[in-house]
């Protein structure tokens, strides 16, 4: 699972501020000002371990609008997006006209479970905020890995919301920092948070 968050962990339109509005949303495009080679190096390579993607309704209909339209076979995340298997979870039936995406039929936890039974590479989720919090409720995600920007915005969707299922996790690999302050990590579920306390000797 790759997700883009604030540092007070907004996860809602990074990409434009057109992207998606819900609850009044104005701050969208918040990611722009801070990509850089570093981050579409990364982000890339992560892109070309995918066999498929598993995308919520609304960012299918986001990367739907546009990734179609670019067709440079050297860039990695346009060339995976237009040519692997897109599942699509969605309460209601859309129609998913990008070539090669498929709408989880039910419930979406138990399509994607089955989906990881089947042989291949990574499975991936991008973004996909209130599916990857079901996912990470069920206990479906192998690898969190997390763009944290330095910016603030105290409203939008966060990938972590109140109610969210207490889990530790464990860092995978050395952080990576970009020139422009994305501090990039990836990590595991680790079961249960352990809990203590603080004494002063």
């Amino acid at each position: 699972m790759t997700s883009f968050l604030t540092l007070d962990g907004v996860t809602q339109a990074p990409g434009g501020p057109a992207e998606d509005t819900t609850g009044d949303f104005r701050c969208g495009g918040w990611l722009v000002p801070f990509h850089d080679e570093v981050m579409g190096e990364v982000v890339g390579r992560w892109f070309g371990a995918a066999d498929a993607f598993v995308l919520g309704r609304r960012t299918y209909d986001i990367f739907a609008a546009s990734w179609p339209r670019s067709t440079d076979p050297d860039d990695p995340i346009a060339a995976a997006l237009n040519t692997l298997p897109k599942y699509v979870a969605s309460r209601t039936r859309p129609r998913l006209a990008w070539s090669g995406s498929t709408l989880i039929e039910g419930d979406a936890a138990e399509g994607v479970a089955a989906l990881k039974r089947l042989p291949g590479r990574e499975l991936q989720v991008h973004g996909s905020t209130a599916l990857a919090q079901t996912l990470l409720r069920h206990g479906l995600v192998d690898e969190l890995r997390l763009l944290t920007f330095p910016v603030v915005l105290g409203s939008g969707r966060r990938l972590f919301e109140d109610g969210t299922v207490p889990a530790a996790l464990r860092l995978t690999a050395p952080p990576a920092v970009t020139g422009t302050g994305v501090v990039i990590t990836t990590y595991e579920p680790a079961g249960q948070p352990s809990y203590g306390t603080m004494e002063v000797d």
